[in-house]
């Protein structure tokens, strides 16, 4: 990934983005080719020396028998816009400028591990129900219809989850590097910063807001 020294992800935010990010795209490279699958990952950081990701695809998807060669890539995407020159102060000053595309992304390289172990499996889907539920009824907002409360695994009949497991393999991708970037604006003058946040808030686009103003609070005064 090209990541250019004032877009460079910090190791606390790439931390907070596989905590809290939704679905990846797990890519290997297998004999037959490239193989991808979209699927939600749990973020596990005492695996290993770097961390782990933990999932699990389809027992009928194909991915998961072919071996993985070399390092497994899962691309994890954090809040991403389009931002355009129109909300840029810039723009009346002097016009010298272009539309872009805001977004915080991770490369997470690693070792692709199988687990056909319906306990390990449970595990995970509980891990995962946790997390995406916690988030679900957290944040549900003002004028949401969704405001059930937290739905647990142990909802559903034991019988009807066993069988759910049985037809999920796990995955695991124990992690080797990582390569993150946050291209947040940036590299644009204060003065657009201010016109950036304001848009994609009045537009209801409150992540990606929230991360143009994380990202340049801390900027040296000019």
């Amino acid at each position: 990934m090209y990541i250019p020294a004032h877009f460079a992800a910090d190791d606390a935010a790439v931390r907070e983005l596989l905590a809290r990010h939704g679905a990846a795209d797990l890519i290997t490279l297998t004999p037959g080719g490239l193989l991808a699958t979209m699927l939600p990952f749990a973020y596990e950081p005492a695996a290993g020396d770097l961390g782990a990701l933990y999932g699990h695809v389809a027992r009928n998807n194909d991915q998961w028998r072919q071996p993985a060669q070399g390092e497994s890539l899962a691309i994890v995407r954090g809040p991403d816009a389009y931002v355009s020159p129109s909300w840029y102060a810039a723009t009346a000053e002097h016009g010298r400028v272009v539309p872009t595309w805001n977004y915080v992304t991770a490369h997470v390289y690693g070792q692709l591990l199988v687990h056909d172990d319906p306990a390990w499996v449970e595990d995970v889907v509980r891990r995962l129900t946790a997390k995406h539920e916690a988030a679900r009824t957290a944040s549900p907002g003002p004028e949401s219809a969704d405001r059930a409360s937290a739905w647990s695994v142990d909802d559903a009949p034991r019988k009807f989850i066993e069988g759910q497991l049985r037809a999920i393999v796990g995955l695991e991708l124990r992690i080797t590097r990582i390569e993150a970037k946050a291209k947040l604006s940036q590299n644009r003058p204060e003065t657009d910063i201010a016109g950036v946040v304001a848009v994609l808030a009045a537009r209801g686009d409150d992540r990606s807001a929230e991360a143009v103003k994380r990202a340049n609070q801390d900027r040296p005064a000019t």
